[in-house]
């Protein structure tokens, strides 16, 4: 590899780190926010969560057209309409919802930011497309890295820069920094080196059913899906259960934060344990952690135990994601990478929906040790899968 081509290479992947640590303070801030502010604008107690779902929903839809828009235009001028339609304007409509007091135009706001959110979980496979094949799980890890950032500024903006810049409306200070800082990304991405038209079209073209049958697109479709089904299930109900277990929410916010930490932190090494150890046994080691997470919380729910399992959470969460999108990245052509990565997030992003929808009912009807125990046997089939995939990869081999 050229020293030229090497620059760009971590040029590229400097700005997409920085990208997603930027939407990542968006998304944090409205987990954080939004259902807050939700309860004093809502008609109704019922709807007070409707604008976090709102983002999930943004997110839901614009998925898939937002993986095939940029197959026909790029990569970068499909982020710069996600940071400026999405993120600029959706933080800018939210904060104008929460200065006229306007619940639905809030809601829309946040909706918006859900479009934000698709196009920004594009950033890791946008690493993979423009890194050497040696350098494509560092390259998605060390994007995902940009999570540690938000993990700190998240929080901090959600509650210290309400009253800072619209004293009157101090709930709406924060969605204000957020349509700063979607402006800013915009401004980054526009100096990314990647090809200025759509992906490649030159070379095979199979059909969509042949691509999604390949046992490797099987496994790394599952173990992105049920590790961020899993995680967003159990970290949206923690707060409420540690509310019933008589916490405050200081004490849960510091569990949430620690949670977020394990979520990002292991990126700096993710992509180097895959080089080493290869993806399923990465795989693998994200199962057993959320296994452990599962087990620990059901053991008991003393703070320990809520810090530890969350924790381990977000670390097994980590290994799962990035490896399960490195694995999906040998599993297609730059030809159909569109179609593919689409298919792959519009699923993925479908069950967080679910998860973020249906934690407070399944709270509510199972308990804390219950939904830690219903989600162990999808965690159990993502690890079953995994070694099936490499008991037939180890078989294969031993063939040729």
């Amino acid at each position: 590899m050229s020293t030229a081509h090497a620059a760009h290479e971590r040029s590229n992947v400097l700005i997409l780190a920085v990208s997603q640590a930027l939407f990542l303070i968006a998304a944090v801030t409205v987990m954080t926010l939004s259902g807050v502010v939700g309860a004093g604008l809502a008609p109704t107690a019922g709807l007070a969560t409707l604008p976090v779902a709102a983002m999930m929903v943004g997110t839901v839809v614009t998925t898939l057209p937002a993986s095939l828009f940029m197959k026909r235009v790029g990569r970068r001028l499909g982020f710069l309409v996600g940071t400026l339609v999405g993120g600029a304007a959706g933080a800018a409509v939210a904060t104008a919802g929460v200065a006229v007091e306007s619940f639905w135009l809030f809601t829309f706001g946040n909706l918006l930011l859900g479009v934000y959110q698709a196009f920004a979980m594009y950033y890791r496979f946008a690493a993979a497309d423009v890194a050497s094949e040696a350098f494509r799980p560092r390259a998605i890890s060390l994007v995902m890295a940009g999570g540690v950032v938000a993990a700190f500024v998240g929080p901090w903006n959600a509650h210290l820069s309400q009253g800072m810049l619209l004293p009157g409306v101090p709930e709406a200070g924060p969605y204000a920094v957020l349509t700063g800082l979607a402006l800013v990304a915009a401004f980054l991405v526009g100096y990314l080196k990647v090809p200025s038209v759509g992906e490649a079209t030159g070379g095979e073209q199979r059909p969509l059913p042949r691509i999604v049958s390949q046992p490797a697109f099987v496994v790394a479709l599952l173990a992105a899906a049920v590790g961020y089904a899993v995680m967003i299930l159990v970290m949206t109900a923690t707060p409420l259960a540690m509310r019933e277990a008589g916490f405050g929410m200081d004490q849960a916010a510091f569990v949430m934060q620690w949670h977020v930490l394990g979520m990002f932190a292991p990126s700096f090494f993710t992509g180097g344990l895959i080089a080493r150890f290869g993806v399923l046994r990465i795989l693998q080691t994200g199962a057993a952690l959320l296994v452990v997470s599962a087990l620990t919380a059901v053991a008991g729910e003393t703070l320990t135990h809520f810090w530890t399992a969350l924790v381990l959470l977000g670390v097994g969460w980590n290994f799962l994601f990035i490896g399960g999108s490195n694995l999906l990245t040998t599993t297609h052509t730059p030809a159909e990478r569109g179609k593919v990565q689409g298919v792959n997030d519009l699923t993925v992003f479908g069950l967080v929906a679910a998860g973020s929808l249906l934690a407070g009912l399944l709270l509510h009807q199972l308990d804390w040790v219950g939904l830690n125990l219903f989600v162990l046997p999808f965690v159990l089939l993502t690890a079953a899968a995994t070694f099936w995939l490499q008991r037939s990869a180890s078989r294969h081999t031993a063939r040729d």
